[in-house]
């Protein structure tokens, strides 16, 4: 391609292109990210005020926490905040129960094996894998300098 055409090309690029909202889609994820944050607050705040320890204060909202997330992704609602809020969808536990069950969900059809089983790390299986190698690595450089 020559110049012309190259800046042609960028031009039509430009006009098919939607425009990004990025300030409005930063402060929805923001706030949207920011209130599950809360929610989990007052989760452990609760469990604290009624005598649980720390520890299981919040081992109780890690648990409610996901039971929500992959109740929202069941009944079809999960999709519809990512759709609203973007990357403040994914704050790590919500998001990554949805990330498991999202998959599992959609390929329940095609069976257990085949379908949930197989399907069910296709987006979490390499956070797995690579969260689990990194934190082995950090962990051995962490015990040998010391």
């Amino acid at each position: 391609m020559n110049q012309i055409q190259q800046e042609e090309y960028q031009e039509l690029i430009k006009s098919y292109s939607p425009n990004s909202k990025v300030a409005a889609n930063c402060a929805k994820a923001f706030v949207v990210g920011g209130i599950i944050c809360v929610i989990g607050q007052l989760i452990v705040n609760y469990f604290i005020s009624i005598g649980v320890t720390k520890d299981m204060a919040s081992t109780y909202n890690a648990i409610i926490l996901i039971f929500v997330a992959v109740l929202l992704t069941g009944l079809g609602w999960y999709s519809k905040l990512g759709k609203f809020a973007g990357a403040g969808s994914i704050v790590p536990i919500t998001g990554f129960a949805n990330a498991i069950a999202a998959p599992a969900i959609e390929h329940k059809k095609e069976g257990l094996i085949m379908g949930v089983g197989a399907k069910m790390f296709v987006v979490a299986g390499p956070v797995i894998v690579y969260g689990t190698v990194a934190s082995v690595v950090v962990g051995a450089v962490y015990y040998f300098m010391r």
